[in-house]
């Protein structure tokens, strides 16, 4: 039986009050979950306290991915640095994917991988042309690409993705679910999306977890 990269256990998330409460779930290797729900039930709260930006409010979270680079973030405001180049904030992702040979001693190998692994990522989102221009003059959807350049060039274990899909036209958005749907299927990571659009949610996960059950266990609660 296949081990889950993560598995949640009655956990409960909010911040000075619980949004949302008893989440369990699990998700294995080469897995795509969505997470739907209304605005405001607590979608992305979930994704950074899995993230480990928030602190959780009770419950555990098991996973053995590695502390460093282990989970690729994709969040919603995409936090680029918008005066540095397209290639230096895939840069930012790379340094966490590509592994020093210690014994070797040999960094300029490392930064040779580590600047094949940039290009490569950048081409895969469709921005080659663009690898040398500043964030700042990119548009909202060329950024949104970007940012999941950086998230699988630090070849995660567990992508998290926050309306990652947002501001791209059919055709790019096209691309990027394309391009996702193979890197989880060849690198046998596990991916966990927010998603409002319940329909392309169908057409991405392999499975849909919708957030308003756990809203109610709030409300049995009380």
């Amino acid at each position: 039986m296949t081990k889950p990269i993560i598995r949640i256990e009655n956990l409960t998330v909010g911040y000075d009050f619980p949004l949302l409460s008893k989440i369990n779930f699990s998700i294995n290797s080469g897995e795509i979950v969505a997470i739907t729900g209304i605005s405001g039930l607590g979608k992305t709260t979930l994704l950074r306290t899995i993230a480990g930006l928030i602190p959780k409010l009770s419950g555990k979270i098991y996973s053995d991915v590695r502390p460093r680079g282990g989970m690729g973030y994709i969040p919603q405001r995409l936090g680029l640095v918008r005066h540095a180049s397209v290639y230096h904030n895939v840069e930012l992702g790379a340094r966490c994917g590509v592994k020093v040979n210690t014994e070797s001693g040999n960094i300029f190998n490392w930064s040779k991988r580590k600047s094949v692994v940039i290009r490569q990522s950048v081409e895969q989102v469709g921005l080659s042309d663009k690898i040398n221009e500043p964030i700042r003059r990119l548009s909202g959807g060329q950024q949104r690409r970007v940012a999941t350049a950086r998230a699988i060039a630090q070849n995660p274990e567990l992508v998290l993705a926050d309306e990652f899909l947002s501001e791209l036209d059919k055709e790019n958005a096209d691309l990027i679910i394309s391009l996702v749907k193979k890197y989880v299927e060849t690198s046998q990571c596990g991916m966990l999306f927010v998603e409002h659009n319940v329909e392309r949610a169908k057409q991405i996960a392999d499975r849909i977890i919708d957030l308003t059950e756990f809203e109610k266990a709030i409300d049995e609660e009380e």
